[in-house]
Parts: C-alpha cells; sequence; structure tokens
C-alpha cells in the first residue's frame, strides 16, 4: 500500500506537470488561433465591404437610383474600420505590415474611383463617369486588392496551421502523461469499484425519483397556469359583456327616462307661457342639469361599450377617442391612424390598449404630448402609444401594477405580443403587435 501510495503521488504528479505545461503550451496556440481568425475574418470582411462598394456603385452608375448607394455608403464606412483593424492585428508582424500598407493604399484607390465615378454620375457627367467605368483601371485595382488579400489570408492560414499542430503536440503529451496515471490507478480503482457502483446506483435512484417529481410539479404548473390564463380570459370576456349589458341598460332605460323628464321640462315651460323669473330660472337650471346628465350618460356608455367601433370602425373610434382625452385632460395628442385588417374581438382589444393607456397618461405620466399610431404590415398589425412624461420603472411596476398585466394579457389572448418601454424621465411607449385578420377569397 505504501509502494502503491507513492506510485500514486508520483503519477499524480508528473501527470500534474504534464497537464500544466500541455495547458500552458495549449492556451497560447489557442489565443494565437483566435487572433489569426479574427484576422482572417477582418480580412474577408474588408474584400466584402468593398465588393458591396462596388456593387452599389456600379448600379447607381448604371441605374440612377439613388437606392444604391445605401450600400455603397455603408460598405465605405465599414471599410475604415475593417483597415484599422488590420493595421491593429499587424502592428507586431514586420514581415506582414508592408503587405498590409500596399493593400491599404489600393483600398484607398478603390475608394478615390468609386468615389469619383458616383460624383460624375451625380453632377450629369455622363461621358466622364462612363470612361472611368468601361477602363479597367478598377479591375487591376479589384486585382491587386485580392491578390494581397490572399498573401495576408494565406499568411494567417499557415500561423492557424502552425497553432494547431502545437495544440496536437501538447494533446499528444497530456495523453501520454494520462495514460500513465490510468495505469498506476487501475489498482485503487478496482478497489472502490463495488462501493462506488452501489452509490451510483442510490444517486441514479434518487435521481430519478427527484427528476419525476419535478416533471410531476412541472406539468401541474402548466396545467394550473393555463387554467388561469383560460380563467382570465373568460373574466375579461365576462366584463366586456357585462359593460355591453350595462351600456344598453344605461341607454334604454335611463336615457328613456332623462328623455321623457327633459319632455316634461319642456313641456312645463310651454305651458306656464310666461313664468315667474325664479320659476324660469329653476327650469332653465333643471334643463341644463338633465343636458348634462344626459351627456354624462353618453360618455358613460361611451367608456362602458364604445358605439363609435361597431358604427364608425376602429380608425375614427380611436380619433374619437384621442379627441375627448385630449379635450379633458390638456395633453395634446397626435394620431397616425392606417385602416386595418382586424375582426371584431382584436379591434376591441386595441381599443382598450389605447384607452387604458390614455388613462394611465392622464392618471401618472404628466405628459404634455402623447402619440397614438397604428400601421398595418404584412400578417400583422403594431399599434404604439408614446408620451413624453415622467415615466417609471419598468421592473418594479411589472409586479405591482395590475393595467399592464391586464393589457399585456389581453393582447396576448388575441395572439399578439405587448412590450412596454420606459424609465424615470425618459417618459413611456407601449407597442403592440396583432396578427392581422386572414384574407377570405
Amino acid at each position: 500500500m505504501a509502494i502503491a501510495l507513492v506510485l500514486a503521488v508520483l503519477a499524480a504528479c508528473v501527470l500534474i506537470g504534464i497537464n500544466e505545461a500541455g495547458h500552458g503550451r495549449s492556451l497560447s496556440a489557442l489565443n494565437n488561433m483566435t487572433r489569426d481568425f479574427e484576422t482572417r475574418g477582418s480580412l474577408n470582411r474588408l474584400l466584402q465591404h468593398v465588393l458591396d462598394a462596388e456593387t452599389g456603385s456600379r448600379g447607381f452608375l448604371l441605374t440612377g437610383d439613388p437606392r444604391y448607394l445605401e450600400p455603397y455608403d455603408r460598405a465605405v464606412a465599414e471599410i475604415g474600420q475593417d483597415l484599422e483593424a488590420l493595421r491593429r492585428a499587424y502592428a507586431d508582424s514586420a514581415e506582414q505590415a508592408p503587405v498590409l500598407g500596399q493593400l491599404g493604399r489600393n483600398v484607398q484607390r478603390k475608394l478615390a474611383e468609386m468615389d469619383l465615378s458616383v460624383r460624375m454620375r451625380k453632377q450629369g457627367n455622363e461621358d466622364a463617369w462612363k470612361f472611368v467605368l468601361l477602363t479597367d483601371v478598377g479591375k487591376e485595382q479589384m486585382d491587386a486588392i485580392r491578390e494581397q488579400a490572399g498573401k495576408l489570408i494565406g499568411s494567417t492560414a499557415a500561423r492557424i496551421d502552425d497553432s494547431q499542430s502545437e495544440v496536437r503536440r501538447a494533446l499528444t503529451l497530456s495523453r501520454a502523461g494520462i495514460a500513465v496515471a490510468t495505469l498506476v490507478a487501475l489498482l485503487a480503482f478496482w478497489l472502490s469499484l463495488r462501493q462506488s457502483t452501489a452509490l451510483k446506483l442510490a444517486g441514479e435512484q434518487q435521481q430519478l425519483a427527484l427528476q419525476q417529481e419535478r416533471d410531476l410539479l412541472e406539468r401541474q404548473v402548466r396545467d394550473r397556469t393555463a387554467s388561469l390564463a383560460e380563467l382570465a380570459t373568460h373574466l375579461q370576456q365576462v366584463r366586456e359583456e357585462e359593460r355591453g349589458h350595462l351600456a344598453r341598460e344605461l341607454h334604454d332605460e335611463l336615457g328613456a327616462l332623462l328623455t321623457a323628464a327633459k319632455l316634461d321640462v319642456a313641456r312645463l315651460k310651454s305651458r306656464l307661457g310666461e313664468p315667474p323669473a325664479e320659476v324660469g330660472q329653476r327650469l332653465q337650471h333643471l334643463t341644463e342639469t338633465l343636458n348634462s346628465g344626459i351627456a354624462l350618460k353618453r360618455r358613460i356608455i361611451e367608456d362602458l361599450r364604445p358605439s363609435s367601433l361597431s358604427n364608425l370602425g376602429l380608425t375614427a373610434s380611436l380619433e374619437i377617442l384621442a379627441r375627448e382625452f385630449s379635450e379633458r385632460s390638456g395633453v395634446e395628442v397626435a394620431s397616425s391612424l392606417e385602416p386595418v385588417d382586424l375582426d371584431e374581438a382584436s379591434q376591441l382589444t386595441v381599443y382598450r390598449l389605447v384607452q387604458e393607456s390614455l388613462t394611465n397618461i392622464g392618471k401618472y405620466a404628466e405628459a404634455r404630448h402623447a402619440e397614438i399610431a397604428v400601421h398595418a404590415y404584412t400578417g400583422h398589425v403594431e399599434v404604439m402609444v408614446r408620451d413624453d412624461g415622467k415615466g417609471f420603472d419598468t421592473v418594479k411596476a411589472r409586479r405591482s401594477t395590475h393595467g399592464l398585466a391586464g393589457m399585456r394579457h389581453r393582447v396576448e389572448a388575441a395572439g399578439g405580443r405587448l412590450t412596454v418601454s420606459s424609465a424615470p424621465g425618459s417618459g413611456t411607449r407601449v407597442v403592440a403587435v396583432l396578427p392581422a385578420q386572414a384574407q377570405t377569397a
């Protein structure tokens, strides 16, 4: 046992030494490989950006369409960054620095040639840019750029191969050390095999039991979450139905009572002829009170179930909602509303989302300006409500504010996605994306 222990300790020390040496060499080689791969990536990006710039400039020269200048301008902007990254990569390489310098000069000449052609095309100098386009100057410069970039890529590939060989040598040395240490450790391993096997079996059984329990808990959580989501959706539907029922009752019953009272007052005024001044004032005040009650009844009905949504459509109802909110709160509201193709439930979801957002702006935001935007895209509709108010911390509000949770659930129940972006002092932006209604033949 003493000899085995000494051999085990000696083998462990040898193994540690070999592994440390191999680790150091491998780490150095891998770092070099990483830098070389980044350098090669920068070279490839440089070539790609030069090709993108040439393609964009030639597209503009041939068509005159300024849209081709967008990829051209982006590529020109990226080329400078690529050259700077290559200069840093080859700063310590005396052998490759001249090649990189020549590559940079050729790239600059190529950029100058393309810039000259584009400027002459913009100025309408047809003969000049056609002459430049038909010459072989651009091709010669591109061939020189490819040749110099190829040299740099080739040298980088050679360094990568050297680093890979170094890693393989370090791995071979480590394998040899591991093999020696393994032979020494086999005896001790055999002695502990039975005990470890028993422990492993017990651990696997325990893990299996824990995994089964976790699976059961996850299924229960999923089932309860689905049930809660269904319940929340049902409650929202019941709420909207109750709102609609209450709106109809107010319109039919209370509306009839207020209208009848107003007609009775008008009938009394007509029969009294010239009543005393106090009676006339009382009748006038009663008429104004009834008018205020009728207006209040209409506003409550609109809040409960917007009739404009079913009678005028989503765009008109949102315009009315924005105008009334602006008049009531003093917040200037700008609207950018496009006609969208949504079913009735999704239109109500959009309306409630905008209504709740405006309510929050009026209560908490202390904003001076707000914006409502509805845009239709292929396959989906985007709704945005933004203000310039004091904003809030979305992480804290997500736990304590039921209004945001209600909006999120309503949008997700309609198959959409809600995003709330805000920060203290930076205003609030609420964006909902809903699927558009499928077109039927």
